[in-house]
């Protein structure tokens, strides 16, 4: 091997025993012609590696770092095993990642652990993307199958192998519900799930416990999962191969047998299985030869439950799978069965007594007596004559043992047979995709004929994986235009005709099997002599019984012993035949011989509907000695069938690695893992890509990455291709190391890794010259900083020394100053002492001489104050005596005055002027006494005599209650009434012993009240005392708890915000459910249309079907009429609880139910009566007056009636036009929305009652003149016979007191006034006479109808007098009840009970009041709205008179004169005939296009529509209303159904639904809607309806839309997404592009370039904001729908993060946070950062954040964990083990980093899923938002064609 780098510190693999393969690294340069290499090892040991010298034979080189951990193996720049095996090592142990690609291989390694990487968000990420654009993945290869059937419509195969325990079923499992999935079922059946219900099935009968597996298959399937033309699964089938039925008798040590056996016996004391006569496992031979018969962790019985269940699942009845397990019970008893051999010890016996062989033969139903036979003996047919011959014990033994494993054989491909039916399909199918899930390459200590057919299948599908490689690189150089040189790769075709030619091993072994003494040793030595010759054959050394065969993986010792037996497979025909003759029907059949064993098979895409495909492995036919067709030969066959069904497909391969034995998880053994991989091709698979050109680079990619090494002067040139050029051919001299392709450029292995070294040396070399430059700032800047503080330091220093040098002679003169001042404080203090003492002498002797004066000022003030008072009292004297004397003076001439005056008065009233003033008024005064004393006398008399009159009648009653009392007493006795005076008495003392008792304990409860209280103040004082305490203590804890009180309230806000979110969620959910069924009913209602029609069949129109198909909607709610209904209806509407609290609502319905039931006994008492007039009158009316109407009579009353019904028809409808005409002009008066219905519901009452009052007299009316007629028609042909008929007459309707003369002259007036032709002539000629009778008889009938009257009255006063008289008895005589009742209680009950009645009389009482309250008003709001009715008649009529005036004068105006007429006001309505519905719908809503209303008012469609619904309200037409609405939303989902793709039409119909909702809101007459309405706008109410159910319709109809404008719009920014986020250099030169591998050039990838910058993103969603904003959408619902994109963006871009190992970078974090902030802008600019967009984006950006995070230290752990709050455990692991360095300057993240952020991150209960919900869709909302436009502003433009449309 030639190195091209053999300097120091090269890395390289040598061999290892232990780890296969080591790491070392050179510490000496090597150099040509060495004989050893100087190595250090990883734990720094020193190792001299020898060279072999003469081969040239070096170790192979260490691929970079920073291709370690790839997810292609072949992106590797060294192909080798060592770089194979450790990247795989590393990518499993450190980074969990158990899917690699190796070329077009996935390999697969068994974690032995579920992982959280199958979901269905997982299934849903990898839909739609290219193979190399993702993780690794079994759903990755399964969507490149299911991509390349739908493009290249080529059918497809995924070959799954590997060997037992390498999880092969499962990754096939895996592959069949993603296609189940993506591809969907067609029909209701689904098919994934019946594969799946199969799964117990065949591991129960299939699989078996081995040393390696404890759930090994022992068989290889092929399921092919048909599709149709659509490519949605259809159906399926399997085929099986190579059944191990050598196990059925055999189980080597700690092996089991299958599992059925094991599960059978487990479930053995079940009753139904009582007939098996089965024990435990240990007991049977069969099942116990391995040792151990159970598998830890495996319950045989829940097993068995489980198959029981997938047989009922999958169709098979209860009867046939009895008859299994009966089959299979016999087997177990077959094994057991005692063979004796005989003394000559050529035969055999059975005891007849065996109890096994009669279970055997019970169990299968055959004979025992033929079965013992032939089980010990066989026939010998010559052609002369047939020998019986005895068997010897071994061939007893052996044609037992054959016996059971044919019965195995044929119940297996029985059950599988019928697992086929269940999954076929009777529809074509149109492709497929096959799922092989086959055993891989084996080898054992002892290998059989088992593992030699294993390893010949293998060796068939390596020739064609290798084919198939080979060919795909040829196909790649040729794409690439790249020179063929043709690759030597392996080709083991020698080996397999080896195998299969002719006269190979197979073919020998078919002729030794034919010879009748051929032996195993025979077969060897053939094998021997034939094959000695051949490479890929070798004979062992020591052993002449086994032979070697060279395989492609490794080499494989086979002993020939048991493979001319097993290949035989033989079966004595006799034993067959007493099968076949078996009395169970399923046992028969599954021997009978099959007309064609071997399966056909079919290629191409349109051979046939269905893919016949059987068991490979066919029913055997019975032995015979002639032309038996071997197990070696049916393989064969079946093996050539499954290659050319192979060939045929596309194959796509999955290699599945058992990483140990042990059944670790995450343990890998190097040793198993490396002998698996070259037993599965990957090797091989490596060396062909080797042998080429393996690494491939797309031009850009590798200008990106090795733009370094180019010179400055070629980057002028712009063609990228030509600087590739110049760059390899400068660098790399060999022009055979690299070619350059159409679109890449082609290397040799290795020259990666040499560009790789040259950029990393550009690098360091650019590194040291940036570190020399950055070092020397770093110096400088040292260096003058250190200049800096010496220079700081010495001023310092300076300062410091004259501070000092001035502190001391600071300090010096400050001595002199304190000198001084001390002295002079000395001084000063000796004369202050002087002078405080001379102070206090003086002190003393001037107090002394103020003290004197100061007395001699007191003497002398004294004095002064006697003096004054002594003058004072003098001068008061003086004063009082001058007074009184005054006072004298004036009282006697004050006395002499008033004599005079009185003296004159005497004088004065002696004279008589003066009585006559006096006496004047006093006579009428007197008068008016008089008068008032008469007044009241008169009074009192009245009251008196009514006194006199009450006192009398109480006097009566109270007689008449004393003699009823006495009677009473009587009746009763005098006992009694004693006793019941004595009980009155003890009750009396009773009470009063009650009373005083009652008044101690009120005392003691006063008493004790009074301490209370004052305990109370007490409790308090110190209640205050500890309230203060307590505030104290609450605000400290307050200060503390703030924090935490805010933080739970806030955590509580969000539950309950969260909890509302997720019950909007779920209710949208199931509107979109809703929908999504909806649709899938009309789609199969269109399909069954398709189906059903006929020529004479023809189809409704498309809009009745949907109109009857969407018909269910509510029906419009109108209020009812009548207090009983009132009242239901609140009962209703406030519910039944609250219903119940309302006591009169409950007395008021019980009272209208006591009326009720009056009225019925009324009822019923009137027409009992009826009844016994009626039987009278049939008693005493004679048989011979019952005669008939003659013919005549009946067309008289039948003219009659119909003239009356016609004028009686014409007068209704003139009264019903007039109320309808009345009801509307009050209507357009009243604005009130209550007041129209009561009207009309009144006048609609009015009328009916006058309706049914009309017909009752109409019928009347009818019967009389019936009766006129007929008795005319008598009298007029009875005239002479029978004068007296009057007499004998009966009319039926003679309670009407009818005159039959008076009858007769009413017909004949009816008849002239009908027609002029008849006259009373008959009588005399001139008339009058009869005139003159005429006029008699009107008087007398109407003298006798008022007399009529007056009797009918009299008789309905007398029977409402007998009612209220019976009611009166009623109530007396329940009073009378009562009163017993109360004499029995107790007297405090009497009370109680009294004051109960009383209280329910005064309730009734206020009950009748209320009721007659209600009346008096519902006549008074009755004769308002009737006065309104005929006030808006009269003004109506006067508009009308003067309009009529100005008309008339307007044309006596001259015609050149043109008088305009002023129009009324627009109202806001708009009227259409019911005819124009279906235009108006099409115009408005089907056909109309959102351009077509650009400049108009936005939602122009939902405001008409409203003012249609308007105007129906209006008119009370309830059908208009539900049929508009009806209507119009069929419409729109009609629209939206046919512009499912178009984002305009879907927002433009969203933005209507929603203004029609809010219009239906606002203009509801719900208050809380009316908040913001105006004046004007409250006019345009609904007056009739409540259309609250049709607001609910039309939310749920605003809520599908509104999924559907989300769904568009993820439609177009989804495949934008990953190509801006990720890929996209947003900054330019950033990020580095790495080496990549094999699966970028996929096959499913598109050759154009469809690669999006964020720029791309953001001008759609400015599309769409343009778009929502100009159809007017409300901005809270435009806020929503960008929450929702963004959170799909992140969505989307996390899980690519998640799955994509290329990604997952520092530059990607840098990239990702530039993007998010140019989102972010963006949001900001289109004032949309209120919708919550930014966090629904926040996963994404701690994921950004955590990329360019440190990942080394504990800091950055816990750094890591507190800033990933939005990022689960896993997702944030996922990111870490993904993270992936672009050069090597950066270092991975540890796998001991990666547990201490696990273990961090521990507390965390966080969900299991890995990847977002990007289907997850937040629940809607759509708030009220009213317009400000009134209805009566809105102009239609002529564009919408809606001319039909009438302004009202």
């Amino acid at each position: 091997m030639h190195w091209p780098i053999t300097r120091e510190c090269t890395r390289v693999w040598i061999p290892d025993p232990d780890e296969v393969w080591r790491s070392a690294e050179l510490t000496k340069d090597y150099k040509e012609g060495d004989k050893s290499l100087q190595l250090r090892l990883e734990d720094e040991t020193i190792l001299e590696y020898p060279i072999d010298v003469q081969r040239n034979q070096l170790p192979f080189l260490r691929n970079p770092d920073i291709l370690v951990g790839e997810n292609d193996l072949t992106a590797l720049s060294y192909l080798h095993e060592p770089a194979v095996l450790h990247n795989l090592k590393v990518r499993f142990l450190e980074s969990n990642h158990i899917y690699t690609y190796c070329g077009i291989v996935l390999v697969a390694i068994n974690p032995y652990e579920q992982l959280p990487i199958y979901g269905q968000d997982v299934i849903y990420a990898y839909s739609g993307q290219n193979m190399g654009d993702m993780d690794p993945h079994i759903f990755a290869v399964a969507e490149e199958a299911y991509k390349q059937m739908a493009r290249d419509e080529k059918n497809q195969s995924i070959i799954v192998s590997g060997e037992s325990g390498a999880g092969k079923t499962v990754s096939a499992k895996y592959a069949m519900r993603y296609f189940a999935t993506v591809g969907g079922s067609a029909s209701e059946t689904n098919i994934e799930e019946k594969v799946l219900a199969s799964s117990p099935i065949m591991e129960a009968i299939g699989n078996a416990k081995t040393t390696r597996n404890d759930n090994s298959s022992r068989f290889g399937k092929y399921i092919q999962i048909g599709f149709d033309k659509r490519y949605h699964i259809i159906g399926a089938n399997m085929r099986t191969y190579l059944l191990e039925k050598s196990r059925v008798v055999f189980q080597a040590d700690d092996e089991r047998n299958y599992h059925i056996f094991y599960q059978l016996c487990a479930a053995a004391g079940l009753p139904e299985f009582k007939e098996l006569a089965l024990t435990s496992a240990e007991d049977f031979f069969y099942t116990s030869q391995g040792g151990d018969t159970s598998i830890e962790g495996v319950d045989d019985a829940e097993d068995f439950e489980k198959t029981r269940q997938a047989f009922t699942l999958l169709g098979v009845r209860e009867s046939h799978q009895i008859s299994i397990f009966k089959i299979i019970a016999s087997i177990l008893h077959l094994g057991s069965v005692e063979i004796q051999a005989e003394r000559d010890g050529d035969s055999c016996s059975i005891s007849p007594q065996d109890e096994h062989l009669s279970n055997f033969c019970r169990l299968l139903g055959v004979e025992h007596s033929q079965m013992e036979h032939w089980l010990c003996h066989r026939k010998l047919v010559t052609t002369s004559e047939t020998y019986v011959k005895t068997m010897s014990l071994q061939q007893v033994i052996n044609a037992r043992n054959a016996l059971a494993k044919h019965i195995y054989a044929q119940l297996f491909s029985w059950i599988v047979e019928h697992i086929n039916k269940a999954l076929h399909t009777s529809l074509k199918q149109h492709s497929f995709i096959g799922v092989l899930d086959i055993y891989g390459f084996e080898t054992f200590e002892v290998n059989s004929f088992e593992q030699f057919c294993i390893n010949y299948a293998n060796e068939k599908l390596q020739q064609q994986f290798n084919s198939h490689v080979f060919k795909l690189e040829q196909e790649e150089y040729m794409k690439e235009q790249i020179p063929w040189t043709l690759i030597d790769f392996y080709d083991n075709q020698p080996c397999i005709d080896l195998i299969e030619a002719k006269l190979g091993i197979l073919d020998l072994l078919d002729e030794e099997c034919k010879v009748p003494k051929g032996t195993d040793q025979n077969w060897a030595q053939k094998l021997y002599d034939r094959h000695s010759s051949s490479q890929h054959f070798q004979k062992p050394r020591m052993s002449n019984t086994a032979f070697i065969i060279v395989h492609f993986a490794d080499k494989v010792e086979y002993l020939s012993d048991g493979f001319l037996e097993k290949n035989r497979d033989t079966v004595y025909e006799e034993q067959i035949n007493i099968l076949k003759a078996s009395k169970f029907p399923l046992v028969a059949d599954l021997f009978h011989d099959d007309k064609d064993p071997v399966p056909a098979t079919t290629s191409g895409k349109g051979s046939s509907s269905k893919i016949s495909i059987r068991s490979a492995r066919p029913p055997m036919k019975a032995s015979n000695k002639e032309h038996k067709k071997t197990v070696g030969h049916q393989f064969r066959t079946s093996l050539h069938l499954l290659m050319e069904t192979l060939n045929a497909t596309t194959p796509h391969y999955v290699r599945c690695i058992k990483p140990n034995d042990e059944k670790l998880p995450f343990h890998f053994d190097p040793k198993r893992a490396v002998q698996q991989l070259r037993a599965c091709g990957v090797l091989e698979t490596i060396r062909i890509s080797a042998a080429g050109y393996p690494s491939r680079w797309a031009y850009h990619d590798f200008f990106n990455r090795y733009r370094v090494l180019v010179k400055k002067r070629e980057l002028a040139n712009t063609d990228k291709k030509a600087i590739c050029r110049s760059v390899l051919e400068n660098l790399i001299k060999d022009p055979d190391k690299f070619q350059f392709g159409r679109t890449k450029i082609f290397f040799r292995a290795g020259q990666v890794a040499y560009l790789e070294k040259l950029r990393a040396d550009k690098f360091r070399t650019a590194t040291i010259m940036i570190q020399k430059t950055v070092r020397g700032w770093l110096q400088k800047v040292k260096y003058r900083r250190l200049k800096g503080a010496t220079l700081t330091l010495q001023r310092y220093c300076r300062g410091h020394l004259a501070r000092r040098l001035a502190e001391h002679l600071r300090r010096t003169r400050a001595a002199v100053v304190l000198q001084k001042h001390y002295r002079m404080q000395r001084a000063r203090q000796a004369y202050q002492r002087v002078r405080r003492a001379a102070i206090v002498i003086q002190a003393f002797t001037r107090a002394m001489f103020v003290r004197r004066t100061y007395r001699q000022v007191l003497m002398e003030h004294k004095a002064t104050t006697i003096q004054k008072h002594v003058r004072g009292w003098m001068a008061r004297r003086h004063f009082q005596r001058l007074r009184d004397a005054a006072i004298v003076i004036q009282c006697a001439f004050r006395m002499l005055k008033a004599r005079r005056e009185l003296k004159a008065l005497r004088i004065e009233a002696r004279s008589a002027e003066h009585l006559k003033r006096l006496n004047v008024g006093m006579e009428n005064k007197v008068v008016q006494l008089q008068r008032k004393i008469d007044e009241q006398n008169k009074e009192f008399k009245t009251l008196s005599e009514q006194l006199s009159v009450t006192t009398s009648t109480y006097t009566m009653e109270v007689e008449r209650l004393k003699k009823e009392l006495a009677h009473y007493q009587q009746s009763l006795g005098e006992d009694p009434s004693l006793s019941l005076q004595e009980e009155v008495e003890s009750l009396r003392t009773e009470l009063q012993r009650a009373h005083s008792e009652r008044k101690i304990l009120e005392d003691a409860h006063s008493r004790e009240k009074d301490e209370l209280r004052k305990r109370v103040t007490d409790l308090e004082q110190e209640n205050a005392l500890l309230k203060d305490e307590k505030e104290q203590l609450n605000n400290q804890i307050l200060c503390q708890s703030k924090d935490e009180f805010a933080q739970n309230s806030v955590k509580e806000n969000l539950l309950m915000k969260k909890e509302l979110e997720e019950e909007r969620s779920r209710y949208q959910n199931l509107v979109k459910e809703y929908s999504q069924l909806e649709q899938r009913y009309d789609n199969l209602r269109d399909e069954m249309t398709i189906i059903k029609q006929t020529p004479g069949h023809r189809r409704n129109p498309s809009n009745q079907s949907s109109l009857e198909s969407d018909s269910n909607y509510p029906s419009i709610s109108t209020s009812d009429i009548g207090d009983t209904e009132d009242a239901l209806q609140q009962v209703e509407e406030i519910g039944l609880e609250k219903a119940a609290m309302d006591m009169t609502v409950f007395l008021k319905l019980q009272k209208r139910v006591r009326e009720l039931e009056q009225e019925r006994k009324k009822l019923q008492v009137q027409l009992e009566k009826r009844e016994q007039q009626d039987s009278k009158k049939v008693q005493v009316e004679p048989p011979q007056t019952d005669i008939d109407l003659d013919p005549d009579a009946d067309l008289a009353y039948n003219s009659l009636k119909r003239q009356e019904l016609e004028s009686e028809n014409k007068k209704l409808k003139n009264d019903l036009n007039e109320l309808r005409k009345a009801v509307a002009d009050q209507a357009m008066q009243n604005n009130s929305s209550h007041g129209s219905p009561d009207s009309y519901s009144l006048l609609l009452n009015q009328l009916k009652l006058a309706h049914e009052e009309l017909e009752v007299r109409k019928e009347e009316v009818l019967i009389l003149r019936t009766q006129i007629v007929s008795a005319d028609q008598r009298r007029l042909a009875g005239r002479n016979a029978e004068p007296n008929i009057n007499a004998r007459s009966s009319w039926p309707n003679s309670e009407k007191h009818v005159d039959q003369e008076d009858a007769i002259e009413a017909y004949h007036g009816v008849c002239q006034t009908n027609s002029k032709t008849e006259d009373w002539g008959y009588l005399n000629e001139d008339g009058e006479l009869g005139l003159a009778y005429q006029g008699l008889k009107q008087v007398a009938r109407l003298l006798e109808a008022q007399l009529q009257a007056q009797s009918l009255e009299h008789e309905e006063e007398v029977e409402r007098l007998k009612s209220q008289l019976e009611a009166l008895k009623e109530e007396m005589d329940k009073q009378q009840q009562t009163f017993c009742q109360t004499l029995l209680l107790s007297p405090e009950a009497q009370v109680e009970f009294g004051i109960q009645q009383e209280i329910s009389r005064l309730t009734n009482e206020n009950l009748d009041l209320k009721e007659l309250v209600e009346k008096l008003e519902k006549n008074e709001r009755k004769l308002k709205k009737q006065l309104k009715i005929y006030m808006k008649k009269a003004q109506d009529l006067e508009a009308a008179q003067a309009l009529a005036q100005s008309e008339r004068k307007r044309h006596e105006l001259n015609r050149q004169v043109t008088v305009q007429r002023k129009e009324k006001d627009f109202q806001g309505m708009l009227e259409y005939h019911k005819e124009d519905e279906a235009l108006l719908i099409r115009n408005l809503v089907t056909d109309l296009k959102p351009q077509m209303l650009s400049g108009a008012v936005p939602c122009l469609p939902a405001y008409i529509l409203y003012m249609c619904i308007r105007h129906a309200d209006y008119t009370n037409d309830d059908l208009k209303v539900h049929s508009l609405l009806t209507s119009t939303i069929n419409g729109i989902k009609k629209v939206l159904k046919k512009h499912n793709d178009d984002f305009e039409m879907t927002s433009f119909w969203l933005s209507n639904t929603c203004r029609l909702l809010h219009c239906l809101k606002q203009y509801s007459g719900d208050e809380g809607f009316m908040t913001q309405n105006t004046a004007k706008q409250n006019e345009h109410c609904l007056k009739n309806f409540d259309l609250t159910e049709y607001r609910q319709v039309l939310s749920d109809l605003s809520i599908q839309i509104y999924q559907q404008l989300i769904k568009i719009a993820e439609g177009m920014l989804q495949p934008m997404i990953v190509s801006a986020m990720l890929e996209n250099e947003s900054i330019q030169g950033l990020s580095g592009v790495k080496p990549t591998g094999y699966r970028k050039r996929s096959s499913s990838m598109a050759d154009g370039d469809n690669s999006y910058c964020l720029e791309a993103i953001i001008r759609q969603m400015n599309a769409f904001h343009t778009v929502m904003c100009d159809q007017g959408l409300d901005p809270e619902i435009v806020l929503q729908v960008f929450k929702q994109l963004f959170y799909m963006i992140n969505a989307v871009t996390l899980n690519n993060l998640l799955l994509r190992k290329d990604v997952c970078s520092w530059s990607t974090g840098m990239q990702l946070r530039y993007n998010i902030s140019q989102l972010e802008e963006w949001l900001r600019g289109r004032n949309l950062h209120q919708s919550g967009a930014v966090q629904t984006m926040e996963p994404l950006i701690q994921a950004a954040q955590l990329l360019q995070l440190k990942k080394k230290t504990q800091e950055d752990a816990e750094a890591i964990c507190s800033l990933s709050t939005s990022l689960s455990t896993q997702q944030i692991v996922k990111i870490l083990n993904l993270y992936t360095p672009l050069n090597e300057f950066e270092e991975r993240v540890t796998v001991a980093f990666i547990r201490t952020i696990q273990a961090q991150l521990q507390e965390r209960n966080d969900p299991q899923q890995l990847l977002l919900d990007a289907k997850h869709m937040f629940p809607v909302v759509f708030p009220f938002n009213p317009s400000s436009l009134t209805m009566d502003s809105i102009h239609i433009p002529a564009c919408l064609n809606l001319e039909f449309l009438n302004e009202v």
